[in-house]
């Protein structure tokens, strides 16, 4: 369905990061990256939920998958192709960037995108870092992506976090020339300007505290603009009955607040806004813009 208000021709990328609950940043201390093969592996079953719902009003989408759920879940991975999303990569094993350090993330790149390209039988452009953790700590990292075969990102997050964010980017999308080596085009998740604050407001956990009307509003704030956004969901978030870890405090709201109605509120959002994968979403963007 096309959007209620706003430009109709607007639509905004969707996105899945395609990693199990065990693997997350708010969780590290609980489940060590050594014990990941011990836990049970829900990622695929959560994944095919999310396919379903997208089958359900015919909209494609963006999975940014990790190396090791691909090897893991071959037949998961060909049948997010099969079914007409676009592949990307979301690096190996969810290390955050400044941990990988700049030879660490290139062999990464080049090694999730053989992966995933290999299993997926598809050519894979688009990357998104874990936990959003290209900042202001790794000036190397949007050269790397260039030199190692991306044109696409969706890793800046222009807000201000204790964990991530590059608080003055840009809200929308935009390109980018790092080192003046080659180009890449840039869609920051959706962020709203609020009395002076930036409100983040394109999904995680943001999604599932957030009134689903408020993302709504930003959304057709953007569509007013004939502006693209994005929006971003995991596994997880569609995985209520997961194990728990007695995880408590800020992290463990972070993680577990609102997973019941996260289904809900992505059904109410596909339909009063149109969305597609990042790669359609660079291509009528560009195709907007002044020669």
């Amino acid at each position: 369905m096309a959007p209620s208000n706003g430009d109709a021709n607007v639509a905004h990328a969707l996105t899945l990061d395609v990693e199990d609950y065990f693997q997350v940043l708010n969780l590290a201390a609980h489940c060590p990256r050594d014990r990941w093969d011990d836990y049970e592996l829900r990622c695929p079953d959560s994944t095919r939920r999310f396919l379903d719902i997208l089958d359900e009003v015919s909209v494609r989408a963006t999975f940014f998958c990790l190396g090791w759920i691909a090897e893991r879940s071959p037949d998961l991975i060909q049948e997010i192709v099969q079914r007409g999303h676009e592949l990307a990569s979301h690096g190996y094993d969810h290390k955050l960037l400044p941990d990988l350090g700049a030879d660490g993330f290139r062999e990464d790149c080049r090694k999730t995108r053989e992966i995933l390209e290999r299993i997926g039988g598809t050519k894979v452009r688009s990357f998104r870092a874990c936990t959003w953790s290209i900042t202001a700590k790794t000036p190397w990292a949007l050269p790397i992506l260039v030199e190692e075969g991306y044109t696409r990102d969706s890793s800046i997050h222009p807000v201000r976090h204790p964990d991530y964010g590059v608080p003055d980017a840009p809200l929308g999308p935009h390109l980018l020339h790092p080192d003046g080596k080659g180009e890449l085009f840039e869609l920051p998740p959706l962020v709203a300007d609020a009395f002076g604050k930036r409100l983040p407001l394109g999904g995680g956990g943001y999604l599932r505290l957030f009134p689903v009307r408020l993302i709504s509003r930003a959304l057709r704030g953007r569509e007013r603009r004939s502006e693209p956004s994005c929006i971003y969901l995991h596994p997880w978030e569609l995985d209520p009955e997961q194990p728990r870890f007695g995880v408590g405090g800020l992290r463990g709201f972070r993680h577990y607040v609102g997973l019941e109605k996260t289904a809900d509120k992505l059904r109410w959002l596909l339909t009063r806004h149109r969305f597609t994968t990042l790669e359609n979403v660079e291509r009528t963007w560009r195709e907007t813009q002044p020669h």
